[in-house]
C-alpha cells in the first residue's frame, strides 16, 4: 500500500511539471524538459533581482571550435543543418563588423543547446561552428536575446512540482549574469529594453527596464490574465490573449499613455507585431482551417492574406516590408489549431514563403521536400537585418538550421 501511494506520488509531481510547462510556456516543443531535481551544482536558483560573478561553476572562457556535437551538416549550396541535436527555441542572428578591410561583414547564429545549456555561435558564410560558453542551465524553455547577441534571457521551472518560473541572464561569455523576479508570465526583448508581464488573480502588470535589469517600472495595468506582451515599435506594444481553438481572442495595441486599442477578435488568434511597429501579423481558426491577415497599425484596417500558418511560424523583416513563413502542406481538418500544434499532437510539412506586404504578394521561398528529401515544421524562425538569411529550428527533432538566400 504504501509503496502504491510512493508510485501515485511521483505520477503526480511529474503530472504536475508537465502542466506547467504548458500552460506557462504555451510556445513550446513537443517534449517538455524541466530542471532535473537534486544535485543541480551548476543551475542557478532564483531569487530576487541578482548578480553573479564570472567566477562560477561551469565558466569557460576560451570558445572552443566544434565542441560538444556533431559539425553543421551541408545539405545544398544555400541549406545547413547547424546541430543535430535539439536546441533552444528563441536563436537569434547577429550582424557582425568586418575585421579589416579585406573581408566582409559575417552574419551569426547564436543559441542554446538544449540539453546542456552551452552557448554556441555559428557563422553563416565561414559554417564554422564554434562554442562560446560551456556554462550549464539544463531544462531551458525559451531564450529571449539582446539585439547584439550578448545575452539570453533564458526561462526555465524548479521548485516544488516545478511550479516556480525562473527567469536568468545567460552571456554569451558566461561573464556575470542576473535574475529578474521569479514567476514572470512572458518577457520580450529589444532594443528599447526589457518587457516584463507579471499576471495574478487581480490582472497583469506589464513593466520596461533596461538590459541590465534595472530601472523596471511599469508602463500599464490590465485586469485581463492569460496573456502575451511585445513590442510594436517605439512607444507602442502589442498585447493578445494566449490562443484556443475553443476560445475568442483578442489583440490589443497599447500606446505609452496604456491606453488600449482593440485590432483584433479572433478563435485561435495568434499576433506578431513588425519591428517598426506599422503592422501586425495575425493568425486564427475557422472551421479547423487556419487564417491570416494584417492590420494596419495606423488606420486599423485589416488585409487578409493568400496563405495562411500560425504566426509563431514567421518572421518579420527589419524593415517591416516582408514576412518569411513556415506554411503547411496540405494541413489536416480533422485537428484544433493552433492548440494541436503546440500540443505535439500535429506535425507539419513545411515550404518557405515570403509575403511581400507591399501588395500582399507571396512566393515560394523554399520547398524541403526538393532539398531534404524530408519534412520540416518550422518555429522559432529568426533572420539577420539585412534579410541575407533564415534561420529556424525544425519542431520535429529540435534541430537548428540555416537557409543563405
Amino acid at each position: 500500500m504504501q509503496r502504491t501511494l510512493t508510485i501515485a506520488a511521483i505520477v503526480i509531481v511529474l503530472i504536475g511539471g508537465g502542466v506547467a510547462a504548458y500552460f506557462f510556456f504555451s510556445t513550446g516543443t513537443t517534449v517538455i524538459d524541466v530542471a532535473p531535481a537534486g544535485n543541480t551544482v551548476n543551475l542557478p536558483v532564483a531569487g530576487g533581482i541578482t548578480h553573479a560573478t564570472s567566477t562560477e561553476a561551469g565558466v569557460s572562457g576560451t570558445p572552443v571550435v566544434n565542441s560538444g556535437g556533431s559539425s553543421p551538416k551541408i545539405i545544398s549550396s544555400r541549406l545547413v543543418r547547424i546541430s543535430a541535436g535539439p536546441v533552444v527555441p528563441g536563436e537569434t542572428v547577429v550582424d557582425k563588423k568586418a575585421i579589416n578591410a579585406s573581408s566582409s561583414p559575417e552574419a551569426s547564429v547564436n543559441f542554446i543547446e538544449r540539453g546542456s545549456g552551452n552557448v554556441f555561435s555559428y557563422l553563416i558564410n565561414a559554417k564554422t561552428l564554434t562554442r562560446i560558453s560551456n556554462k550549464t542551465v539544463p531544462g531551458i524553455q525559451s531564450a529571449s536575446w539582446l539585439p547584439d547577441g550578448s545575452a539570453a534571457f533564458v526561462r526555465y521551472l524548479s521548485g516544488d512540482n516545478f511550479s516556480t518560473i525562473n527567469t536568468y541572464a545567460l552571456t554569451a561569455t558566461s561573464s556575470g549574469g542576473f535574475f529578474l523576479p521569479q514567476n514572470l508570465a512572458d518577457i520580450n526583448v529589444s532594443p528599447m529594453g526589457v518587457l516584463t508581464l507579471a499576471s495574478g488573480v487581480n490582472g497583469s502588470v506589464v513593466s520596461l527596464g533596461r538590459i541590465d535589469g534595472t530601472h523596471f517600472t511599469t508602463l500599464f495595468t490590465t485586469p485581463l490574465v492569460s496573456l502575451r506582451v511585445s513590442f510594436a515599435g517605439k512607444n507602442q506594444y502589442l498585447v493578445y490573449t494566449k490562443p484556443s481553438a475553443d476560445l475568442s481572442g483578442a489583440a490589443f495595441l497599447v500606446d505609452s499613455t496604456g491606453r488600449f486599442s482593440r485590432i483584433a477578435v479572433h478563435n485561435g488568434l495568434v499576433a506578431l507585431a513588425s519591428p517598426l511597429g506599422k503592422w501586425v501579423l495575425v493568425s486564427y481558426a475557422r472551421n479547423n482551417t487556419m487564417q491570416m491577415e494584417l492590420v494596419n497599425t495606423a488606420t486599423n484596417e485589416t488585409l487578409p492574406l493568400p496563405i495562411a500558418t500560425i504566426a509563431d511560424k514567421c518572421v518579420w523583416t527589419a524593415d517591416d516590408s516582408a514576412i518569411y513563413c513556415g506554411i503547411p502542406m496540405n494541413p489536416s481538418l480533422n485537428f484544433n489549431y493552433p492548440d494541436d500544434w503546440y500540443q505535439g499532437a500535429v506535425q507539419f510539412s513545411d515550404r518557405i514563403w515570403k509575403i511581400e506586404v507591399p501588395g500582399r504578394y507571396a512566393k515560394l521561398v523554399l520547398d524541403f521536400s526538393k532539398e531534404t528529401k524530408g519534412s520540416i515544421d518550422i518555429e522559432s524562425p529568426a533572420t539577420d537585418s539585412a534579410d541575407t538569411a533564415l534561420v529556424f529550428i525544425n519542431k520535429n527533432d529540435g534541430s537548428l538550421w540555416s537557409y543563405s538566400f
